[in-house]
């Protein structure tokens, strides 16, 4: 199963509180263009496109066409890409062979199935197209902003998200190869009151999954080191790219 099923709260709580806008995301539209070769013509598959914000930004970076496939209806009500379409990773809406890339950010650790999914993924790519994943893997989260301050949501990602082996090795099974892991820094605010002010539970799974006791005593974590944070939220997360 994934890890939460998204409702109309949890929906509006990640449309207004996943802190990355594009002015943020410099050092990531050069890293996915490296592996995308963007051209006229492309369709590269967005699956798990939540709110729309990844779909919105490759059609304004590259000028690629984007098919958005999203399973949550409340996460679609709140696209603002108006190409969303309902879809579950196991089951994807498209011929065989008629996409040129797949993009996954913070999906995998949902995906109940990660087999299932690679083979369907292999079915609608063409032939040694890539799929970047964007995500938190575990051992390699650490330094990701809201671990800091919240340990215990670190550990529900050591023990219950996929890891880097994981998910390369469903992927190998239908023939994909890895290819790229790299930390990619990304903006997530201005500074640290930004994401303490604006913190909301229901936008962050691992926060779903964790006490209440443990949740305050984060909060409490990070509005102390505001107190000392100075300048922006700088922080990396993976891209895996297997061919």
């Amino acid at each position: 199963m994934a890890l939460i099923a998204y409702d109309d709260e949890n929906a509006a709580a990640y449309a207004a509180n996943r802190y990355l806008s594009r002015g943020g995301l410099p050092h990531w539209r050069a890293a996915i263009e490296r592996h995308l070769a963007p051209r006229p013509g492309l369709r590269v598959l967005d699956l798990g496109a939540g709110t729309g914000l990844w779909a919105r930004a490759f059609v304004d970076w590259y000028g690629v066409e984007v098919v958005a496939v999203e399973p949550s209806a409340p996460m679609r009500s709140f696209s603002t890409y108006p190409a969303t379409v309902a879809g579950d990773a196991d089951a994807l809406p498209f011929a065989a062979e008629t996409l040129d890339a797949a993009w996954l950010s913070s999906v995998v650790q949902h995906l109940p199935d990660l087999a299932s999914a690679a083979a369907e993924l292999r079915r609608v790519l063409r032939p040694g197209a890539p799929v970047l994943i964007r995500s938190v893997f575990p051992g390699r989260a650490a330094e990701v902003t809201l671990f800091r301050y919240f340990p215990a949501a670190l550990r529900v990602v050591e023990e219950r998200f996929p890891s880097v082996e994981q998910v390369c090795a469903a992927f190998a099974e239908v023939g994909f190869k890895q290819v790229e892991l790299e930390p990619v820094r990304q903006v997530i605010a201005p500074n640290l009151r930004v994401v303490a002010a604006g913190l909301r539970r229901q936008a962050h799974s691992p926060l779903l999954l964790i006490s209440d006791d443990e949740y305050r005593e984060g909060l409490d974590r990070m509005w102390q080191a505001t107190r000392a944070h100075r300048g922006p939220v700088v922080e990396s997360l993976d891209l895996l790219v297997l061919r």
